[in-house]
């Protein structure tokens, strides 16, 4: 019987650990893309958010999610920090304090592009009249 049980952490995020680590991970992703140290034509017009990074429960793999400035241009900015990787992992290796550097993979974070599609949809006239319907209508119906 195996010593260590892992368990299933049951946060959206994962383990307070995978949580912090990958923090420290974003921070240093973002310290190195704004000082401008990736020296990629392709880089060199984009302002880079990192919204967030998720860590595997191994903390060996670091899925960073990125958006440029604007949303423009996903795909070269991603292309271009691929290609950029190794440097990437090293960098993080040196300011982030891991037994291993995780491997990192590069994704175009999404949540933007849901928050402006849910605003418009809560803009429609159908949600609209919902939204200034009379409170006291619902309480007369209940009774």
């Amino acid at each position: 019987m195996p010593r260590h049980h892992q368990k299933k952490s049951s946060a959206p995020g994962g383990s307070q650990r995978q949580l912090r680590v990958g923090e420290q991970v974003r921070h240093a992703m973002a310290d190195i893309l704004a000082q401008g140290n990736v020296h990629d034509a392709d880089l060199e017009g984009h302002i880079i958010t990192v919204p967030e990074v998720r860590m595997s429960p191994d903390l060996k793999l670091a899925t960073v999610y990125v958006m440029p400035l604007g949303g423009r241009d996903t795909e070269i900015v991603i292309a271009a920090l691929e290609r950029n990787k190794k440097f990437l992992r090293g960098e993080v290796a040196r300011r982030v304090n891991l037994k291993f550097a995780p491997d990192i993979r590069f994704r175009v974070d999404e949540r933007f592009d849901e928050a402006e599609r849910i605003e418009k949809l809560l803009r429609t006239p159908a949600v609209q009249k919902d939204l200034e319907q009379d409170p006291h209508s619902d309480r007369e119906e209940e009774q």
